[in-house]
């Protein structure tokens, strides 16, 4: 039985014994202070073949089309699970997965049986993971380092590899470093074809959850697009930030966690073989389907793979160069002839950013954005720091859209939270020709504190998916409209008004508004 103590003394003594709580976690955080990395030998992607499975159903697409790379947007959950599902099984030679979050429920377990049944058949995997969510998760990812076939290293990570006070008393003695994150997601097979975009590993990132599930989007790419790709995981591989497993947690790297890991798979297996999800993958061969024509792929010959250096978790100086990512898309969207449409869940434009997009719009150019709701949105700390732009920017042309909670539930949400919100895509289409789908928000946390990486394509077709998925969900069945009348803001979905953030209590209110006004914006 739990049992709660009480204080019931003095101020002086209350004061004295959370003097030594603090002493405490800083004890704590001191006792675990993260050594550097030792020196080791640079590791590269294995190069294409003609051997393994991917290879035949790929590289006769390729030799049809020299120079050039094919794209197809994941727009649907389901779809982007299988995906990675599928070249898995198909793999031969090579798995590379880099991600900020891989959760331990239905499909997040599922993708770590496939890595499991790939390394068993002797595929050499490698698994990049940011600590921030992984070290909650350390036994499992030390488990599955201990397959022989498994290398795992952990991107910035804490000393610390468990305990609450452990790792509340590291973030305040490190919190400069810690505080900057990999939020890269990449998965890659025998380097032959590479998802990337916006979705973690987790159900709510695949359609999955029974609470609320995002909406997000990939790129599933083939031809030199994936050897981009590829290099830019050698260079987060290979950083000095990346450690492995062995040198973190040497003790949990051991081959009965790795059996107690098969065990729980095995149960965990057995518990998810009647979900939609697994029957729906019995008879599914997506990436075949892509590769025999039956699912489009569209193929163009000017794009850019495009990922922050990881060094940049370790600069000092807000300079352009901690941003090849924002550093792309600033002169894109300033080069805008026409239009612009920008979906980013977290939209924190700042007053450049703010400047530019209003500019674009008085000099004629149709500009246009969707982000969350304040009731959709997970991290009250964004919406508070976005809604101080949101009426320069309805003054100055810009059309705005907020999303409602899915399928009308409400979203469950924190100062500081990371996960719920119903929007999690982040791409930006301009001109009906240049599309971008990443990792990046348009918030100074993506500009100057996390590693970012996207994709931008110059094609007409996936511009037009784009804006049709644009369409699709800023309709008045999926979100609000945001306008100014009589120099207040409105919103209205076509049947319903409102003069407020809609549906939007005190307390969620009362987050956003302490944050707008305490200036915590570059942490956004």
């Amino acid at each position: 039985m739990k049992t709660t103590t009480t204080w019931s003394c003095s101020p002086l003594l209350r004061g004295i014994a959370r003097g030594a709580s603090a002493l405490l976690l800083c004890a704590l955080a001191a006792c675990a202070s993260l050594k550097e990395r030792p020196e080791l030998p640079p590791e590269s992607a294995q190069p294409i073949g003609q051997t393994t499975e991917l290879d035949r159903l790929i590289d006769s697409h390729e030799s049809r089309h020299p120079g050039q790379s094919a794209f197809r947007l994941l727009k649907e959950g389901p779809e982007a699970f299988a995906s990675r599902v599928q070249s898995a099984r198909l793999a031969g030679r090579s798995l590379d997965v880099q991600t900020y979050i891989w959760h331990a429920d239905l499909t997040g377990l599922y993708l770590v049986g496939e890595l499991l049944k790939a390394a068993d058949r002797g595929i050499h995997v490698r698994v990049l993971m940011d600590d921030m969510d992984a070290r909650a998760r350390n036994a499992g990812f030390a488990a599955l380092a201990a397959h022989p076939g498994i290398d795992v290293r952990m991107f910035n990570p804490f000393a610390s590899r468990n305990g609450f006070f452990a790792y509340i008393g590291e973030g305040l003695t490190s919190f400069t470093r810690v505080n900057r994150r990999m939020h890269n997601k990449t998965w890659i097979a025998d380097n032959r074809i590479a998802i990337a975009g916006g979705r973690n590993l987790g159900d709510e990132y695949f359609g999955a959850s029974d609470e609320v599930n995002f909406v997000d989007l990939d790129f599933a790419m083939v031809g030199p697009v994936v050897r981009d790709a590829s290099a830019s995981f050698d260079r987060y591989w290979n950083s000095a930030s990346a450690y492995p497993m062995e040198f973190l947690d040497r003790k949990s790297v051991n081959e009965q966690a790795l059996q107690e890991l098969r065990d729980y798979l095995a149960r965990h297996g057995q518990e998810a073989e009647g979900s939609r999800f697994a029957t729906d993958l019995q008879g599914d061969n997506t990436v075949r389907r892509m590769f025999e024509g039956k699912w489009s792929m569209e193929w163009a010959s000017t794009y850019q793979f495009v990922a922050d250096d990881p060094a940049k978790v370790t600069m000092k100086k807000r300079d352009a160069k901690r941003t090849h990512v924002g550093s792309l898309l600033q002169p894109t969207l300033a080069a805008t002839q026409s239009q612009a449409s920008i979906i980013s869940p977290y939209f924190v434009p700042g007053e450049n950013g703010t400047a530019g997009l209003v500019n674009a719009a008085r000099n004629g150019k149709e500009v246009r954005i969707l982000t969350n709701s304040l009731i959709a949105n997970d991290v009250a700390a964004v919406h508070g720091g976005y809604s101080a732009y949101r009426k320069q920017l309805l003054e100055g042309g810009v059309q705005l859209w907020e999303l409602k909670p899915e399928d009308g539930q409400k979203v469950d949400s924190s100062l500081f939270g990371s996960s719920g919100a119903s929007l999690h895509t982040k791409a930006l289409t301009v001109d009906h020709r240049s599309v971008f789908v990443g990792s990046y928000n348009l918030d100074p946390r993506s500009t100057w504190l996390n590693c970012e990486q996207g994709v931008l394509v110059e094609n007409e077709v996936l511009a037009r998916e784009l804006e049709e998925i644009f369409a699709t969900q800023t309709a008045g069945d999926r979100a609000w409209r945001v306008t100014l009348q009589d120099d207040k803001l409105h919103w209205s979905d076509g049947t319903a008004s409102f003069d407020s953030d809609p549906h939007a209590g005190f307390w969620r209110k009362f987050q956003a508004w302490i944050v707008r006004v305490t200036g915590l914006e570059s942490q956004l």
